[in-house]
Parts: structure tokens; sequence; C-alpha cells
């Protein structure tokens, strides 16, 4: 029994134009074509077929991948496989909007805890291994990394080194002894350089990131408004966190307003 493409596309419940692509691809072909008028006619025997294409294509399934799975010398191993990959894929992505739906859930509350929009906003991002050269001491205050500053510029002189990307300070520790780091970026095939302490900052997976802009002053609001996210979407602090200097001050680096730092902390949920 001959079926006309809009007949067989009813029963299938798809539309012709999916029907022609599904020709097109090779998923689906008419039983027969007439050459006089180029009309398609397919059997109701080829409807389990078109279910299959259907049924693979609701799990998630490609087009490309479903023509692989219909293919009837496919290895069963190989069906399995993607069978269990595609599994694998939306299970990650319904963790993606349980998470999601976790970080909606805290904005609210703290919106509804402090009646206003949050200052600043975070984001997660991975951060890729990063050649430094540094220079590491305790300072008594935040205000106190100049000396760092300037031992690490005139070894970077010295040695003939120019830095283009922007530079940070890694906090091992914070008050009352701080801990700092700072650290210019470097080519990443550089092994050493007359004096310098270099070293490969490692990736991080998970890093919780604010974006400052304003005087050096204001940020210690950037990092609590940072470390208060952290808390309240269920997560703890896993390293280091780092001032990443995007934009350097023009004016005494306490008043000028068009700085714009990116305050970094890695964190890590159980």
């Amino acid at each position: 029994m001959k079926l006309k493409i809009g007949n067989f596309a009813r029963i299938g419940q798809v539309t012709v134009q999916t029907l022609r692509h599904y020709d097109e691809l090779g998923l689906l072909k008419p039983s027969q074509v007439d050459v006089g008028s180029g009309y398609r006619y397919y059997t109701i025997d080829q409807l389990p077929r078109l279910h299959r294409i259907l049924a693979l294509k609701d799990l998630g399934f490609s087009l490309d991948q479903i023509a692989r799975l219909l293919e009837d010398d496919l290895p069963f191993a190989e069906l399995r496989g993607m069978l269990r990959m595609k599994q694998n894929e939306l299970r990650s992505q319904v963790q993606e909007q349980l998470d999601r739906l976790e970080r909606l859930e805290a904005r609210l509350n703290l919106i509804e805890q402090e009646n206003r929009p949050p200052n600043y906003e975070v984001i997660l991002k991975r951060v890729e291994p990063l050649r430094v050269a540094s220079v590491r001491r305790m300072i008594p205050s935040y205000w106190d990394e100049g000396p760092l500053w300037l031992d690490l510029f005139n070894q970077l002189q010295e040695a003939g080194i120019a830095v283009s990307a922007p530079c940070l300070t890694l906090y091992h520790s914070g008050e009352p002894e701080i801990d700092a780091e700072v650290c210019a970026p470097l080519p990443a095939d550089l092994r050493s350089a007359g004096g310098l302490s270099i070293r490969t900052l490692p990736s991080v997976e998970t890093m919780a990131s604010t974006i400052h802009q304003g005087s050096y002053a204001g940020l210690a609001n950037a990092y609590a408004a940072l470390v208060k996210w952290i808390d309240a979407n269920g997560y703890s602090l896993a390293g280091p966190d780092r001032a990443l200097y995007l934009r350097l001050p023009v004016e005494y680096y306490r008043q000028d307003q068009n700085a714009i730092t990116e305050m970094q902390v890695p964190i890590s949920k159980e």
C-alpha cells in the first residue's frame, strides 16, 4: 500500500518538510519516487523506522548520530557505548541545571536579606596554568605591596623581560599576617632568567570571580561580596585568592576610580 508523503507524514505525526529532510540525509528514503512528477511514496512498513528515528531524536541524539545507530552492521558494543555516552551527557546537563537552580535560589535569598540587587556579580570560570615571575614576602598590610612590586620589576628589567599581560597578586594568607606574592606573567616556555623566581601557577577548575571598578580601597568590599556568595552557594575556599589588575590606576592608587581589578577565589564543593 503506497502512501503519499502527506498521508505518511500525518500518520507519523511529522511534517512533510521533516520527511524530505530525512530523505536528503538518507535516514528514511521513500519506497518509490514517481519519475514524472517527483512525488514521494512511502509504505506503512516504514513506520517502525520513522518511530525509531523519532525515539532516538527524543533521547537527544543528533541526526548524524542517529544515522550511525540505524546502521544494520553497527556492533552491539558500539551501540551500548553510544547510549551510555548519551546517558552521561544528559546526567551532566541535569546536574548543570540543578546547580543553576541552586545559584538562582541563593541569589534570591541574598536579595531578600539585603532588600537590594547585589553590588557585585559573581561568575564561575576555569583558569589555565600561568607561568609567572614572582616575589613573595610577609607584609603588615595590603597597602605595603609596593616594595614587592618594585623588587619584581627591577629584576625583570635587569633580565630584559617585558611584561604585557595583566599582573596579579596571590594572597596565601590574610590579616593579621599577610603572605603576599606579586606575580608578572611570562612566556610559557621561559624556564629561567637570572635570579628571578619563576614558577607555574596551577590551573583552577572552578574559580569564583567578580570585577571591582574603582580605587583599591574598595577591594575589601569586593572580596567580602565574593566570600558571601561562595558561602551562600555552598562552596568552600580551595586555595589562595588572587587580585588580577586588568586596568591600572593613572592617579594615586587609593583615589583613582578608573582602575579595574578582578578578584578570584578557587572554590570547591563536596
